[in-house]
């Protein structure tokens, strides 16, 4: 039994020959021209453009936390200029400088005290009966005993003065009182002849009637005169 053959214009027409689907004339989506997300010439990641960017700021910087001496500039670059509370403080260089001072004192003392007591002392009453004037000469002992100390106390002073504080910035007085002498354009402890050499710069704080040993008092930088010939600041620790 056959069908009936399809009444015609109930289809739509084959495709034709050739097969495959063809977009719509004029229509739907059109990709951009030349497609997709342009890359970068030359691909890859693209460092920032090169500029010439301000360099930063030279000097002044702020202090360092916790009370310490600073930062040491770069190279070329001026003096750190701090406040003035970040220099050690007049009264504690005062009682640094006791300290470094009594061994040398001791030493000195010991040697005038063997030399008085092994010397020929003689005292004599005056006419009057109320004044006692005595004299010593100093026995062979007792010169040996100065020269011993003295020259003990002078070695101790080029240790302490020189070597010591040129070293490390610190004689012994001012490590017990936790500060140090540094170069004010290195912020380093200034070596063994400089450091003495400073010392000796102290004869002109004392020529001015001491005036200059009081400089710490009111100076911006708390130098004394010789702080300022050897361009040196005492800074804590």
């Amino acid at each position: 039994m056959t069908q009936p053959p399809s009444p015609p214009g109930e289809y739509p027409p084959p495709p034709p020959s050739g097969g495959g689907y063809q977009p719509p004339q004029g229509g739907g989506y059109q990709p951009p021209q030349g497609g997709g997300y342009q890359p970068p010439q030359g691909g890859g990641y693209q460092p920032p453009p090169q500029g010439n960017y301000p360099p930063p700021p030279q000097g002044n910087y702020p202090p360092p936390p916790s009370g310490q001496a600073g930062y040491p500039p770069p190279p070329g670059a001026p003096a750190q200029v701090l406040p003035k509370e970040s220099y050690t403080p007049w009264f504690t260089r005062v009682l640094a400088w006791i300290i470094d001072t009594l061994p040398a004192a001791i030493l000195a003392g010991i040697g005038q005290g063997i030399a008085i007591a092994t010397g020929d002392n003689d005292c004599v009453t005056s006419s009057t009966g109320y004044e006692i004037y005595c004299s010593s000469s100093y026995s062979g002992v007792g010169i040996l005993a100065v020269a011993v100390t003295y020259i003990a106390a002078l070695a101790y002073v080029v240790w302490n003065y020189g070597y010591r504080q040129g070293t490390t910035g610190s004689s012994v007085g001012k490590s017990v009182m936790k500060f140090k002498v540094v170069s004010e354009k290195t912020w380093q402890p200034i070596g063994f002849g400089p450091s003495i050499v400073r010392q000796i710069a102290h004869v002109v704080d004392g020529i001015i009637c001491y005036i200059g040993y009081l400089f710490p008092l009111w100076d911006a930088k708390r130098q004394t005169l010789a702080d300022k010939i050897m361009t040196t600041v005492c800074v804590p620790l």
